[in-house]
């Protein structure tokens, strides 16, 4: 039966238990609400450690005036009986207080140059700042030898990937594949916002990417491939952020190898993002 615990000190004496014993811990941080492709991340964590913690906290700082903080679903006793059906021991149940001593509003930040100045960045100010500040506090809590992250959301594991190694936490990082429904639709919390008109709609993303993979393996100019799918997303119904061709690294690509798709775009009241990894 998975364990919830809710102070920080029962936290580190059961991690610290396990870390005299000599085993390897892995943890996977949520912001709950949870569906099949958080277990699944849950699952890969199994394969990298002897025990998994996961968190589950709604996080303010990554939120910007107008997103969805308070509207966010929080499902705890649901989120805990899925992670411990998918073989996670220990859940990470820590209130805003617990997060953020002194207030979130006087808390200390931590600021990734560089990746966060783009694509979400430009469009959602401030997030990554404050996913970065949330998730190197997590790592300091929870002390894991390995964090699983989702590829879905591409560009923040970029940015896990680069505060890690700046601030060279002995953590090993883990790269989940992205679980999708049976028409595309990358598995996500906001899909619950999608009316039943536009749910079927959304899955034009996912074509929406494979379309860019076969038109850039076809030769056709970036620029050309950029533009017809935001066309293309356009005429669906879609109010497009970005969709772009980058390299691995988020820069625009020069010269053949692998590429990433991204895509961001407003169906109704939600906002979808998803992406691709292909080579070139």
């Amino acid at each position: 039966m998975i364990d919830v615990v809710t102070e920080l000190p029962a936290l580190r004496e059961r991690v610290a238990g396990w870390k005299r014993d000599g085993q390897r811990v892995a943890f996977v941080p949520t912001m709950g609400n949870l569906h099949a492709g958080h277990y699944s991340l849950v699952e890969l964590a199994r394969r990298h450690a002897d025990h998994v913690v996961a968190s589950v906290f709604v996080n303010p700082t990554q939120f910007g005036p107008n997103e969805d903080f308070s509207r966010y679903p929080r499902t705890p006793q649901a989120d805990a009986a899925g992670l411990d059906a998918a073989g996670c021991e220990l859940l990470w149940l820590p209130s805003v207080d617990a997060m953020y001593p002194f207030g979130v509003d006087a808390t200390v930040r931590v600021s990734v140059p560089g990746v966060t100045t783009t694509l979400e960045g430009e469009h959602r100010p401030g997030h990554f700042d404050g996913v970065a500040t949330v998730v190197a506090r997590l790592f300091n809590q929870v002390q894991p030898d390995v964090a699983v992250f989702g590829r879905k959301d591409y560009q923040q594991l970029a940015v896990i990937r680069y505060m890690v190694r700046d601030l060279a936490f002995p953590i090993e990082i883990v790269a989940a594949e992205t679980r999708r429904e049976a028409d595309g639709l990358a598995m996500s919390s906001r899909n619950q916002y999608l009316s039943p008109d536009e749910r079927p709609v959304a899955a034009g993303i996912h074509r929406c990417l494979q379309a860019m993979r076969e038109s850039v393996r076809a030769g056709a100019p970036r620029e050309r491939v950029e533009a017809d799918a935001v066309a293309r997303l356009e005429v669906a119904g879609f109010r497009v952020d970005y969709a772009v061709i980058r390299d691995p690294d988020l820069n625009l690509p020069d010269g053949p190898g692998p590429r990433v798709a991204l895509i961001a775009a407003r169906l109704g009241r939600t906002r979808l993002i998803d992406n691709l990894e292909f080579e070139a």
